[in-house]
């Protein structure tokens, strides 16, 4: 076989983030959950055989509806993923009992920093309704690290591009609060001069 035959040959099979390059019908079919980790940040990088790994060590379970998915202030054990259903992030104040920060619905997850660090909870999560929830936790991390640093390791610095998105988004948020306040206190100021 000449040499360009055999480059063309290869081509058709190498593979690149998503998997399989050249024709669709050598691409792997995903199931249904590991479609549904592809559509989540942290796994979007991932190709076929690496989110195989990823369903096989993730726990999914059922919640009943108003079941806490965890607690304000308890250590962060890892990541949630809403597979089907839909939950509430309530602050749990001291006097003024709970506030309602987000709802979260099928398809969205939280708690993505605890892959981390074991640090407490910032809010609690409930459940609204009968769910199905993806579990992915720290331990999980850590043992796919020493069985697959290649992977661990993806996963990581996803992490680290997302938790950097964050951060740039939140200061600039803060900028824009800042400002707003700086201008009201001006404005006051100039109310009071007159």
């Amino acid at each position: 076989m000449k040499q360009t035959q055999k480059k063309s040959i290869k081509n058709i099979f190498r593979r690149d983030e998503k998997g399989l390059l050249g024709l669709s019908v050598f691409k792997k079919k995903l199931t249904t959950i590991e479609e549904k980790l592809a559509a989540i940040p942290l796994f979007q990088t991932l190709n076929v055989n690496e989110l195989r790994e990823i369903t096989s060590i993730v726990h999914k379970r059922t919640y009943t509806e108003k079941e806490y998915i965890c607690y304000q202030n308890d250590p962060g054990l890892g990541m949630y993923i809403i597979e089907q259903g839909e939950a509430n992030v309530l602050l749990m104040g001291k006097v003024n009992g709970s506030s309602q920060l987000a709802t979260i619905s099928a398809g969205e997850c939280f708690g993505e920093l605890s892959l981390l660090d074991d640090s407490p909870r910032s809010a609690s999560v409930i459940t609204t309704m009968k769910s199905e929830i993806i579990g992915f936790f720290r331990q999980d991390l850590e043992e796919l690290l020493n069985r697959n640093p290649k992977l661990g390791s993806k996963i990581l610095m996803r992490l680290a591009q997302l938790v950097s998105e964050r951060l740039r988004q939140t200061n600039s948020e803060v900028e824009k609060l800042r400002n707003e306040i700086e201008s009201l206190s001006k404005s006051k100021k100039n109310k009071n001069i007159k």
